[in-house]
């Protein structure tokens, strides 16, 4: 299509046709965008400015010539750095037309500060090794304590960051015991030192977490922190290591292999140290709580005791009620031990009047007789009475004796 738009105009001009202003610049633009491919241009910042929209338009200038360059806001938010005017930079740009105003331009796609190329591609592919071999995973980040007994800060003792710390964790929190261990933070040699001091703080274990921090610079000023001994030895730490090197936008690889980074060396010193208005705030909160929880709890025991009061008799009061239980226990055993004699004695009745029912005596005294053989036996069949024997006739008063003469049936 872009072709095709170049050709048609061309093929006007050359039959003497005139084209539209637009027709020009559209064949222009996509003649360019042909020829061109997106390539890297050297220059210097200038003119920067930042619309609303969030997109970038500055110049890129050299010595003998400038050209306009848009970086649209899908494209910046990608920077982990930012421009500014007079920065010195490379940008990866596609050449273009800008048709409303007839304008050439760069569409800039991405920025590095100029020169850095080789070490900013250093920086990735160390970056994607050790992420590979899991060194920055999450899982293997400590945790920061809360309230450290004591903070370590590994820096130069010359730079203005650890003036920085010192003075936001004196302001926030001077209770705390700082220990400093000296090192350079930039030129040569100074990763090694800096992964030395940092397994000679763990060793010595004086205090609870480690700042690493060093303000901000451009790529060469902070590559120390981008070295592989650094990141391990971070890694390899005894002691939760936080790291605030440079600005908010600065990364480096001691970044991602610290246990928690900082954007600034002040807000790594404000990550470890509570405010001590804050703590005495609490402590006073929590004093506040412990007494009403006191009281509260003395409260509900003398809420006790007034209860077990009310349930607590006094030893005449149970005298007094043991007495009147004596007193109603006695006479209703009185009064079953009398219903218990009268019944007994109508059963005694009864017996009696059954044993007098059957008393021999009383028979005999209406009348009738016992008689019994020489043997004794009473005699209740006249076939078991021989002729002539001897018998005994008990009466109700005294007894008679006879002789059987003769008997019948």
């Amino acid at each position: 299509m872009q072709q095709n738009n170049s050709d048609s105009a061309i093929q006007s001009a050359a039959t003497g046709s005139p084209v539209s202003v637009s027709e020009l610049l559209r064949s222009v633009r996509d003649t360019l965008e042909h020829r061109f491919p997106l390539m890297w241009v050297a220059g210097e910042i200038s003119n920067l400015s930042r619309a609303s929209s969030g997109h970038w338009y500055f110049t890129l200038k050299d010595d003998a010539a400038q050209v306009d360059c848009v970086m649209f806001r899908g494209r910046a938010t990608y920077l982990d750095w930012t421009p500014q005017d007079g920065m010195r930079v490379e940008a990866r740009a596609l050449v273009t037309l800008y048709e409303p105003r007839g304008r050439f331009q760069l569409n800039v796609e991405t920025m590095r500060r100029a020169g850095l190329g080789p070490l900013h591609e250093r920086f990735l592919r160390l970056k994607e090794r050790l992420a590979r071999e899991g060194l920055f995973d999450a899982a293997a980040k400590r945790g920061v304590p809360e309230h450290p007994q004591a903070i370590g800060v590994v820096t130069s003792l010359g730079a203005a960051a650890l003036r920085d710390v010192l003075t936001t964790l004196a302001r926030r929190n001077a209770s705390i015991p700082v220990i400093v261990y000296p090192v350079p933070v930039q030129g040569e040699g100074a990763a090694a030192r800096i992964a030395t001091m940092i397994a000679t703080a763990g060793e010595r274990a004086e205090c609870d977490v480690l700042l690493l921090v060093r303000g901000g610079g451009s790529l060469e000023d902070l590559w120390q922190f981008n070295e592989e001994a650094v990141a391990r030895a971070i890694r390899a730490s005894r002691i939760p290591v936080i790291v605030g090197v440079g600005h908010e936008t600065d990364f480096t690889i001691a970044d991602f292999a610290a246990d928690q980074r900082a954007p600034t060396p002040t807000a790594a010193a404000e990550m470890v140290s509570p405010p001590r208005a804050e703590l005495l705030a609490r402590v006073a909160a929590t004093a506040v709580r412990a007494s009403r929880e006191a009281h509260r709890r003395i409260e509900y025991a003398m809420q006790s005791v007034d209860g077990l009061a009310r349930r607590l008799v006094h030893p005449a009061e149970r005298i007094r009620t043991s007495r009147m239980l004596v007193s109603q226990l006695g006479a209703r055993l009185a009064a079953a031990a009398g219903r218990y004699l009268d019944a007994a004695h109508y059963r005694v009745e009864r017996l009696r009047a059954g044993l007098a029912g059957l008393d021999p005596n009383a028979v005999l005294a209406r009348g009738y007789s016992i008689t019994r053989n020489a043997a004794g036996e009473v005699l209740h069949d006249a076939a078991r009475v021989s002729e002539g024997e001897r018998l005994v006739t008990t009466l109700h008063r005294g007894w008679v004796e006879s002789e059987a003469k003769r008997k019948g049936s």
